[in-house]
């Protein structure tokens, strides 16, 4: 059985988000699409880069896929991940270059940043985190640490249940969600120093 199940689907920066689960002590990452070995390991991450829609079309295009990692996320609990854009594919919707559906895992919409004065999009660079529960996820990460972002869209989800991080940029957005085995952050954890290696280290500890 895997431990690691690192979804490779075209879309995601693979060999430092490998490199960065490595150091935080995961001994067996598996860089896979396929749907077979998703369906034994252990735990699932799926990172992002790139236009929502375009991420979203290059999950739907391997067979199963899809299926999967509903079954394995969804259905037995396996603890999950989502990074940047592979957090945002979670949301029922996203508002790049038109309206997309996504998984649906997490109701709510990928919405635009709104230009404003001094507002530089995309948002880019170190900003802090404010957690505002306490989950495994982010146990023993000091409050308001910093993470590295690189987005111009953000998820906004209905129930604040799972809305775990916030920061601040021209609003107040969900800046990691966690609720149960479903973790997502919308920085780069394996660009964030520190601070996201521990993210990484409370990941692989979590009991699934």
């Amino acid at each position: 059985m895997s431990a690691i199940a690192l979804i490779d689907y075209g879309a995601g920066n693979l060999r430092s988000v490998h490199n960065a689960l490595v150091a935080a002590g995961a001994d067996d990452v598996a860089v896979t699409a396929d749907p077979d070995i998703l369906g034994r390991a252990d735990r699932i991450v799926l990172p992002g880069v790139g236009a929502f829609a375009a991420c979203m079309n290059g999950l739907s295009a391997i067979p199963g896929l899809i299926e999967a990692m509903e079954q394995r996320v969804r259905g037995e609990g396996a603890p999950f991940l989502g990074i940047c854009v592979g957090m945002q594919l979670l949301a029922d919707a996203g508002e790049e270059h038109g309206r997309h559906e996504g998984l649906g895992w997490i109701g709510g919409t990928v919405r635009a940043f709104t230009p404003a004065p001094g507002l530089r999009i995309p948002h880019m660079g170190w900003n802090s985190v404010n957690f505002e529960k306490q989950h495994p996820l982010v146990a023993g990460i000091p409050q308001d640490s910093y993470f590295y972002f690189v987005h111009s869209y953000y998820a906004a989800p209905k129930d604040p249940e799972g809305v775990n991080g916030t920061t601040e940029y021209g609003i107040r957005f969900c800046s990691i969600y966690a609720n149960g085995n479903l973790g997502a952050t919308q920085f780069h954890p394996e660009k964030s120093g520190p601070a996201g290696l521990h993210l990484y280290k409370n990941f692989i500890g979590l009991a699934g």
